[in-house]
């Protein structure tokens, strides 16, 4: 596949995932024909997010968003993942940690916003932190899936659930119910909604023991924002493990996940953690960081068994960084996780 580079500085930060527009009132606010959601490594979700245009006359432009979560306003962060439903653009954070850990309660969030908002003003951005509601549900239907999970190592369990149950603990957090010793630190990267309003959230990390990328489906998100302040627990409904797009001995999990409109999913997979940052993930599983993307698709039955057939669409070598994709009017579209600017790729 022959790809078009498109580069943007956008606030100094790289791009997480890629979602298209659908509000024509903001399109044409832009004087755009298309355009794409991402949305920024590292910093609060109201400062995080960004549009990627396409001008009328084909020049191609980003735009940095400015936005408000009110009460919420500089306390979350890393948000990964973005997807649509019901009118609402979601943003779900990674529910991670550093790379050497702990697991980080600011980026156990979901937010959401509508897209015309964005038209004119600060965009009202509103924001649930789960306090690891979501960790819960994942572990939960992690361990009730008839599927073998990779270890996640002394050092990895060690670092992300020891040592956050200890902090949490020695600060006296509520948080601390919702953390068991033999949890497995999850780190969201994808999300995708099916017709019937459950999500689809794409992992990173943990994969199984033959390295293939696990997705979990959890309803309840929407309704978690009924009352921000009392969200409702999650159920988790079950855990999956895509087969047949991993290479052989290599560990590769989700990167993105979209919906095809064919009652189909399109996504990328890749490496459980980056190269040459200091991970412990990777010190525990070195052949994890050194699986190249792939575009892979998929079709999700609720009522079927663990394992998930998946189809290679394309190679993308030599990135190991692939962190969003969109397919749009015959073509498909990626964004890569890159040091200081947001490379747009178009095939």
């Amino acid at each position: 596949m022959t790809l078009r580079l498109v580069e943007f500085l956008v606030a100094g930060n790289e791009a997480s995932d890629l979602l298209p527009v659908r509000s024509a009132a903001l399109l044409r606010a832009h004087g755009a024909r298309r355009g794409f959601w991402t949305v920024l490594d590292e910093g609060p979700v109201e400062q995080c997010l960004a549009l990627l245009l396409e001008r009328d006359d084909g020049h191609w432009e980003a735009h940095h968003v400015a936005a408000d979560a009110g009460r919420e306003n500089g306390r979350t962060e890393d948000g990964e993942a973005l997807a649509h439903h019901d009118g609402w653009v979601y943003v779900f954070g990674s529910h991670f940690g550093s790379k050497g850990g702990p697991l980080r309660p600011r980026r156990a969030f979901v937010a959401r916003f509508r897209e015309d908002d964005a038209v004119a003003g600060p965009l009202p951005v509103r924001v649930v932190r789960n306090r690891f509601r979501l960790h819960r549900a994942v572990n939960d239907a992690l361990a009730a899936a008839p599927l073998t999970l990779l270890p996640p190592g002394d050092r990895v369990r060690q670092r992300f659930i020891v040592e956050t149950l200890a902090r949490g603990t020695a600060r006296a957090k509520s948080w601390v119910t919702r953390l068991a010793a033999d949890d497995l630190p999850i780190n969201v990267e994808a999300a995708a909604f099916t017709p019937a309003g459950t999500a689809l959230l794409g992992l990173r990390f943990p994969v199984t023991a033959e390295g293939e990328p696990v997705y979990v489906e959890l309803a309840g998100v929407p309704e978690m924002f009924d009352d921000p302040e009392r969200p409702g627990e999650l159920l988790a409904l079950g855990a999956y493990a895509l087969t047949g797009v991993t290479p052989p001995g290599a560990l590769a999990g989700f990167r993105a996940i979209t919906s095809t409109g064919d009652g189909g999913y399109a996504a990328v997979t890749g490496s459980i953690d980056a190269l040459g940052k200091g991970s412990v993930l990777l010190d525990d599983h070195p052949h994890g960081g050194e699986v190249t993307s792939r575009h892979v698709r998929f079709r999700h039955d609720a009522g079927g068994g663990a394992l998930v057939a998946g189809e290679v669409v394309a190679e993308l070598a030599p990135f190991h960084h692939v962190e969003g994709l969109a397919e749009l009017a015959g073509r498909c579209y990626y964004v890569t996780d890159e040091d200081h600017r947001v490379a747009l790729w178009i095939g």
